[in-house]
């Protein structure tokens, strides 16, 4: 049974529509995400927003000599690229230090139960273990 010419052009249109409504809701592309890993054993994992920052964590993974203290504003109740945590580092606040003053150390458990007041996260023991998405 053939569909009558009405009904193909309402579907069409329904369908387009559908499409058009879900345009803000596909995924854009992937980003880099470095997952560190703190004295514990606990992870956390933050976007680079860079180029200079991904290969910064890729150097530093893969053992180079560069200042290895992940740095940068926290953002609650959002995890982003972070979960299972409800928080996340800016990305646009990222840096990595060889020294920063000790209120921010800790682990992402204290960032999360808010033992960590400082508004950013700065753990001294965190290494990266990984580097993962297009930059990689």
């Amino acid at each position: 049974m053939a569909i009558p010419p009405l009904r193909t052009v309402l579907v069409v249109t329904v369908l387009a529509g559908m499409a058009a409504s879900l345009g803000g809701c596909v995924a854009g592309p992937q980003p880099t995400v470095a997952t560190f890993e703190v004295a514990g054993g606990e992870q956390y994992k933050i976007e680079l927003a860079t180029p200079e920052l991904i290969e910064h964590a890729k150097g530093l993974l893969a053992g180079e000599s560069l200042a290895a203290i992940p740095n940068g504003v926290v953002v609650r109740g959002d995890s982003a690229v972070n979960e299972p945590w409800s928080w996340h580092i800016d990305p646009a606040t990222l840096e990595f230090a060889n020294v920063t003053i000790e209120v921010c150390d800790g682990i992402p458990q204290y960032v999360e139960d808010e033992i960590v007041t400082s508004d950013r996260f700065c753990p001294w023991s965190a290494r990266v273990v990984a580097v993962d998405g297009p930059g990689a």
